[in-house]
């Protein structure tokens, strides 16, 4: 069993979250979640509380077990606080511009600009060489900042391209000549 599926999720003053026919509705001054849970267990909300406890042994319900917990408490914190991630545009003529509200235009050393659409429910903001992603859900935060970040993934040597700003690329060195003693002569 997961030790960490044990513990119970503290649920703020401003969230609801509601158990209907299996699927977890969580609202709150953001928006709304849903998950359907695909786990054979007890969920029990009280008060303030949700906890998780699950009567199977097999193999496959205490693999779900931590997982439904953990995803509980990111839609949580999702609708209450929303989730973010910043990109970063390293390179000389390397830009982003956004059209409309959903709409990221990037120029980024190809013969054409690329154009992304944003996926439902995610927020794009561009300042100056920097992307970020907004959304509640965080799966869907990660999944759109991996997609921009695969258009040019930084490269090794001078670190040009799209990277995640906490990303620490690991430098390789250039070519280097050589001397040898034949040389010398």
């Amino acid at each position: 069993m997961s030790r960490l599926g044990k513990k119970p999720i503290i649920i703020p003053d401003d969230v609801k979250v509601n158990l209907e026919n299996n699927t977890l509705k969580v609202s709150g001054p953001k928006g709304n979640l849903e998950f359907k849970v695909k786990l054979d267990a007890k969920i029990e909300i009280t008060d303030n509380k949700v906890q998780i406890i699950s009567h199977r042994k097999d193999k496959f319900s205490k693999s779900l077990y931590g997982l439904t917990r953990t995803l509980l408490k990111n839609m949580i914190i999702g609708v209450k606080d929303g989730f973010s991630k910043e990109l970063e545009l390293v390179g000389v003529g390397y830009r982003a511009q956004l059209e409309g509200t959903n709409k990221l235009i990037l120029n980024e050393g190809f013969s054409h600009p690329i154009i992304i659409e944003a996926l439902n429910g995610i927020e794009l903001k561009v300042e100056k060489n920097k992307i970020i992603v907004l959304g509640i859900d965080k799966q869907k935060v990660g999944q759109m900042a991996a997609k921009i970040r695969a258009i040019k993934k930084p490269e090794p040597y001078k670190g040009k391209g799209i990277k995640y700003s906490d990303e620490v690329i690991k430098r390789k060195a250039g070519k280097v000549v050589v001397k040898t003693e034949e040389a010398k002569e």
